[in-house]
């Protein structure tokens, strides 16, 4: 079935927030199904599978296989990589002890430096892994190893964002030049107590904010305890990964209002309006953070994409979940709009701010071409933006590493 929702496919309008007894009922529904009770398809492995963050050994050969081949998106992907800031072989790493990132980044005292110096530690240790050229493994190493000897903290209003952006990056690094390199990373250890130590502590117990907070502290949370091996961890993040998630997609399922997180107090239909930005239609597909603007949406279904992806190469299916579907339709939804149909009058007031970035390959990779599941307008905006890049913040080179990939 294609990836667009049945009120679009046939002109009409969705219903309305029903009577304020059903929306009673179903808050109360929201706050009792916490997803991930009644099943563990989200626990743990007896042993975890290295590397296993985002991208597994499997992907990385494809890759490999396909870029020296010179086939294409994963040939141009790759040189688009390469001819990034990110691959400079003179790039210098700028850590702090303190990185003190207020709102949107102000003030920005290490927040831009640390996150570029993960992506650009992860976009090495993937030109190591294609090329097997030593002095990519060896930069990936001497950025690793220069912040793991300084940092000590994150500060401020942005801290638990920017532990979470930057810690969705390193330990992808991390995990390919741990399992993959031939040679001697000696601060490995040290690199490891920074993220337990520093990174770890900031993002596991979650957040109330806006859902991109706390799916992206998540996907740290996930990263990083593969790396350490910290079945404890994973399982926490796990467990307050599903509940967010179902909170952060409405299904028409959910009820007559989305689900909730417990710890929001969002007990009123109010204020459940007031935190999806004033938006009092539901239907499947759409996310808390749609009407506030799509690139906040795509760091949300980004980061659930990177979650179940870790899930699955760790041997687990989230994507025949909830947490599938929620994927499915929040990048149908959004897709729809990105690539410019018509938005109608009770859709965020009848105007919605695009933006999506690169986000669509994973999720798209996984649903439509290792299940067959049909997404027609996701299928078209991925195919449109090939080679995706980076956002910048923690999404990098996923037409490279996962654009058409079976493994």
């Amino acid at each position: 079935m294609p990836d667009v929702p049945a009120h679009r496919r046939s002109g009409r309008r969705p219903a309305l927030l029903v009577t304020a007894a059903a929306a009673t009922a179903a808050l109360v529904a929201g706050f009792l199904s916490l997803p991930g009770s009644a099943h563990r398809a989200d626990a743990a492995p007896a042993a975890f599978a290295h590397p296993g963050v985002t991208v597994s050994q499997g992907q990385l050969d494809f890759t490999r296989e396909k870029v020296n081949a010179g086939e294409q998106p994963w040939k141009g992907a790759y040189d688009q990589m390469m001819s990034s800031r990110y691959a400079d072989q003179g790039r210098t790493a700028k850590p702090r002890a303190t990185v003190e990132c207020g709102s949107y980044s102000d003030p920005n005292y290490g927040c831009t430096d640390e996150r570029e110096d993960a992506i650009a530690a992860y976009t090495n240790a993937l030109a190591w892994y294609i090329t097997r050229d030593e002095q990519y493994a060896k930069k990936s190493i001497e950025l690793m190893d220069a912040w793991s000897a300084v940092i000590e903290e994150h500060t401020n209003s942005n801290a638990p964002l920017q532990t979470g952006w930057a810690g969705s990056s390193w330990p992808k690094a991390a995990e390919i030049i741990k399992h993959t390199y031939t040679g001697t990373w000696q601060e490995s250890g040290r690199f490891a107590d920074m993220l337990r130590d520093v990174y770890l502590p900031e993002i596991i117990n979650g957040s109330n904010s806006n859902g991109n907070w706390e799916l992206s502290m998540m996907e740290a949370a996930v990263g990083i305890s593969v790396f350490l091996d910290d079945k404890t961890s994973y399982d926490k993040a796990m467990a307050t990964f599903r509940t967010r998630t179902a909170a952060y997609v409405y299904l028409e399922s959910d009820g007559a209002v989305p689900k909730t997180v417990p710890s929001q107090n969002l007990d009123t239909t109010e204020k459940i309006v007031n935190y999806w930005q004033g938006q009092s239609t539901f239907v499947t597909g759409l996310t808390q953070e749609t009407c506030r603007d799509f690139t906040h949406t795509g760091y949300g279904i980004s980061a659930i994409a990177h979650i179940a992806e870790t899930s699955w190469i760790q041997g687990e299916d989230l994507y025949g979940t909830d947490v599938g579907e929620r994927l499915r339709q929040a990048l149908g939804f959004q897709s729809t709009y990105e690539l410019g149909e018509p938005v109608p009058d009770w859709l965020c007031g009848g105007s919605v701010n695009t933006g999506l970035g690169p986000v669509t390959e994973v999720g798209y990779n996984a649903l439509h071409n290792r299940l067959g599941t049909a997404m027609t307008n996701t299928q078209r905006l991925t195919e449109q933006n090939r080679p995706s890049g980076s956002n910048n913040l923690f999404v990098a080179w996923e037409t490279l590493t996962h654009g058409d990939n079976p493994s």
